[in-house]
């Protein structure tokens, strides 16, 4: 009775994991959401437009990141399975040299940013590295937690991280009234997070990290390649469409990242799990079956009510769309299952993958640029069938790999 017990108690501990990481999540999504809004009501479209792309070269710059808390998620796992004993040192001396060379790269960089986005000072673009530095390092604070099996903590940590991100931007944009000001709520916002995470992770002191950082570069291409295919079609559509047909697509790519979002803390509860070849081949099925329920309710809702829901969206200036809006939600749903392959080859240490990632990136913006490009319809059936492509090739992999 006591065995049943402890393993209800362990089905209901998980239950409580992902509704919590979820939530968080969820909650840091729709804080980005609000920041968007706020900024385009308080900013002139000008000041509106240099936040709007300083932030998403943020979000480019936190790849490296999401490879330290992939590389480091996994290590940690591993050890646990192992019961060795585990030195959080190394791993923060790897985490602060990451978050210097992200940094130092940002802030040689800067000046091209000047440039290529318009900025009227530098100043902005040296807030963004500031900036870098510790939100790359923050990637290792939720790698340890989450290789070690803490969501709770991990979930606390990350609703931190939306409040010091998005509350620190916002007094930023407040008190300074443009992007500068809420690029430097940003930057101590995020400082402030870091200092949680490190709290939270039992305050360790680094040590001369004893493994190669290479996981880490390799890690990172591959998550960027991810988030590539995630923002390329919108990208691409904005390159090659009318203006006004872009701005229907814009809205289209919304239901993309509704789907591409939605199954978001299935790879983050797995991903440890994955460190385990074992466990890895039992759970990887169990994994993309969740993704593909949940992203089912989206393909649904997309199919029943079609272009309505670009009106629901974007409001009546789009009641007169007849753009199909299920593709959106099918492309989404195939870059969620992509992203729970890439874990699984990732743990499995599968350079494959990696070469796999970049290959489809090359193909959908040859396609696009060159041929398939004459209506939003074809943009979205592109990436559809890209992400499709990759999902379907990830998966191929992993079968290969179970046969030897």
């Amino acid at each position: 009775m006591s065995v049943d017990v402890e393993v209800e108690q362990t089905r209901t501990d998980k239950r409580v994991a992902a509704i919590l990481v979820s939530l968080a999540l969820a909650a840091n999504n729709a804080g980005a959401y609000a920041l968007s809004i706020v900024a385009a009501r308080l900013l002139a479209p000008s000041a509106f437009g240099e936040l709007s792309s300083l932030l998403a070269v943020l979000v480019v710059g936190v790849v490296p990141a999401m490879g330290l808390q992939t590389v480091v998620a996994l290590r940690v796992a591993r050890l646990h399975s192992s019961k060795e004993s585990q030195d959080n040192g190394t791993l923060l001396a790897l985490g602060l040299t990451t978050s210097a060379i992200v940094a130092t790269i940002g802030l040689i960089l800067a000046p091209v940013l000047v440039f290529v986005l318009h900025l009227d000072s530098v100043v902005p673009a040296l807030l963004l590295a500031v900036t870098l530095g510790p939100l790359t390092l923050l990637g290792l604070f939720h790698g340890l937690l989450q290789g070690s099996g803490r969501f709770a903590l991990l979930a606390g940590l990350m609703s931190l991280e939306g409040a010091g991100k998005v509350g620190g931007s916002l007094i930023g944009l407040l008190i300074g009234g443009n992007a500068t000001g809420a690029l430097a709520g940003t930057a101590i916002g995020s400082y402030v997070v870091i200092f949680c995470g490190w709290i939270l992770c039992g305050r360790p002191r680094p040590r001369k990290a004893g493994w190669h950082a290479g996981e880490v570069l390799h890690a990172a291409q591959a998550m960027l390649a991810l988030v590539l295919l995630v923002n390329l079609d919108l990208v691409l559509a904005r390159h090659t469409l009318p203006a006004g047909e872009a701005g229907e697509y814009a809205l289209g790519a919304i239901v993309t990242k509704i789907a591409y979002w939605l199954p978001q803390a299935v790879g983050v509860l797995v991903l440890p799990r994955f460190a385990n070849g074992d466990d890895r081949r039992r759970i990887l099925p169990a994994a993309l079956a969740v993704c593909a329920a949940l992203d089912a309710f989206v393909l649904l809702v997309s199919f029943a009510f079609g272009s309505r829901l670009l009106s629901f969206i974007g409001g009546s200036g789009y009641a007169a769309s007849t753009m199909p809006v299920w593709p959106f939600a099918l492309a989404g749903s195939m870059l969620a299952l992509v992203q729970i392959l890439l874990f699984s080859r990732l743990a499995a240490g599968d350079r494959r993958v990696t070469v796999l990632m970049w290959t489809t990136v090359v193909v959908e913006t040859v396609l696009v640029t060159t041929w398939l490009h004459s209506s939003a319809a074809q943009v979205v059936t592109v990436a559809a069938c890209c992400a499709g492509g990759l999902a379907l090739s990830g998966a191929l992999l992993e079968l290969r790999s179970r046969r030897r």
